[in-house]
């Protein structure tokens, strides 16, 4: 049981870094902030913002939890479901990544 939680919390800490990396690799090279989004100029603007999306998604989510409500203050739930969202987001990033790490090593 402790080898399955640890390999699970390993695969979520290999995706939520890689998404880390990814926003703001992202965010050095476009000169802008990273955002969930799907719109562009052309179709390859479009697709490669879904797949910044996807890939740099967990990070975007965790963000998106900490941001300053109108009275200054943070909002517990939102901090919450954010976490809950970015970690199980993170896993499933994290899952390809090695998926593909494991495809191409093997």
């Amino acid at each position: 049981m402790t080898r399955e939680l640890l390999l699970a919390a390993f695969i979520m800490c290999v995706g939520l870094s890689v998404a880390g990396a990814g926003t703001h690799l992202y965010q050095w090279l476009s000169r802008q902030e990273a955002m969930l989004r799907m719109d562009g100029r052309t179709v390859l603007g479009a697709v490669g913002h879904l797949v910044m999306s996807v890939v740099c998604g967990p990070y975007i989510m965790l963000q998106m939890g900490w941001r300053q409500e109108s009275g200054g203050t943070l909002s517990m739930t939102s901090a919450l479901i954010s976490a809950v969202v970015a970690f199980g987001w993170a896993f499933v990033t994290g899952l390809f990544i090695m998926s593909v790490y494991l495809a191409i090593r093997f």
